[in-house]
């Protein structure tokens, strides 16, 4: 992540909202209370429309369809409250007589792949050296640039000069098993949350209380229907603990899938003839946290420096070998990984209860959580069980 303005304000900010463009099918989820459960939405000239039916019950059902806009676009539904309202409403712990956000995803596991950025793979390598201790990262941290300098970029993982720096590096006992996916044939791809597991804007997301070493990871998320086919993309914070993965990758589990460990949202832009993935490529991302110590931090990054294409990405998640039946959401990986001291000299960056993590991009959006203990957060009691039970009372099944 580069260091810029975000121009995004905090959650707290009367003026804050979640800035979808004007133009664009944007698919939400939303709690409606009429029915005590889940809605798929529609935004429509500032209202949300419950479009749920016995065709479209879930999400999932809705990006099975051929063409999961106009479908939305031509659906007849009922306006259950402003987009404005909605909002209002969804700040960490809502009125449940009132709809608030959910994650756009419903029935689809959250997927991420990992190390696929250049400046993040090298602070992998680190935590990796470090064994989880931040005070090490900064030392290490020169020793990786002093070997490895510019020799990662611009190259195409799995290609002949990528074998032939893998080489050099193992010579000079460098290699990483982070280095490994970055630039070898075969990308990091793990299961991040379980459907319905994830929180939407303006949720709290959480921290394992073990970590003291952690960050926001703001990335584009494709969503990807059961036939492999990307039908849309939103915003997406795969909460990372970095002292945990970095004690051991065997611990990625424990570091990733946590309880609200997963934020997504606001929305899902469908793919219609003002966005395709070709947008997806080109994706500018701004981030900013503000600590209610006082403290700021902005970033901005480029899909563009991505080191392999998005639907590689998802070639590599979804084949004969592997099947996703109700289709799966694919976080793509992060450029950020921030080395910026919060409190002292050495210490680098990590949160602190209360930080307002603001993700944001002119096609899609901001996504807006509170950070706070993964053990403080809402528990997540709707799973797929519930989901179906819901449905079947509703006459959607």
């Amino acid at each position: 992540f580069l260091s810029g303005q975000t121009g995004v304000t905090a959650l707290g900010d009367t003026n804050m909202h979640i800035g979808l463009p004007d133009q664009g099918c944007f698919v939400l989820r939303v709690w409606n209370p009429a029915v005590s459960g889940p809605s798929v939405c529609y935004l429509r000239d500032g209202c949300i429309v419950d479009v749920t039916s016995r065709e479209v019950a879930t999400v999932r059902d809705l990006l099975e369809q051929d063409d999961p806009a106009g479908w939305i676009k031509s659906a007849s539904g009922e306006a259950i409250c402003t987009l404005g309202e909605l909002e209002e409403n969804s700040v960490e712990r809502p009125d449940p007589k009132l709809p608030y956000f959910l994650a756009p995803c419903d029935l689809q596991p959250v997927k991420a792949c990992g190390v696929t950025f250049v400046s993040s793979m090298l602070e992998r390598v680190i935590e990796e050296q470090a064994l989880g201790d931040p005070t090490k990262a900064k030392a290490i941290r020169g020793r990786c640039e002093t070997i490895l300098g510019d020799s990662l970029t611009g190259i195409v993982p799995g290609s002949d000069q990528a074998i032939e720096l893998k080489n050099a590096l193992l010579a000079e006992e460098a290699w990483s098993q982070y280095l490994e996916v970055g630039i070898g044939p075969d990308a990091e791809v793990f299961s991040k949350a379980q459907a319905l597991s994830s929180v939407g804007w303006g949720a709290s997301v959480g921290l394992h209380p073990m970590s003291r070493w952690n960050n926001p990871e703001p990335e584009v998320v494709l969503a990807v229907n059961s036939r492999g086919e990307v039908k849309g993309a939103t915003l997406g914070n795969d909460v990372n603990l970095r002292d945990v993965e970095g004690r051991s990758a065997l611990l990625l589990g424990k570091a990733k899938d946590n309880n609200a460990a997963s934020s997504v949202g606001p929305a899902i832009r469908l793919f219609d003839g003002t966005y395709s993935i070709a947008d997806v490529r080109k994706a500018e991302l701004d981030l900013r946290v503000t600590g209610e110590d006082g403290f700021v931090m902005d970033g901005h990054s480029t899909m563009a420096e991505i080191s392999r294409d998005p639907l590689d990405l998802v070639g590599q998640a979804y084949g004969t070998h592997h099947q996703y039946p109700d289709g799966f959401m694919l976080m793509m990986g992060t450029l950020f990984a921030p080395t910026e001291d919060r409190d002292h000299p050495g210490g680098g960056f990590t949160h602190k209860m209360g930080d307002i993590v603001t993700i944001s991009n002119s096609d899609l959006g901001a996504l807006v959580n509170t950070v706070r203990l993964s053990t403080e957060c809402p528990p997540w009691d709707f799973a797929a069980s519930h989901l179906m039970r819901n449905l079947a009372r509703r006459g959607l099944l």
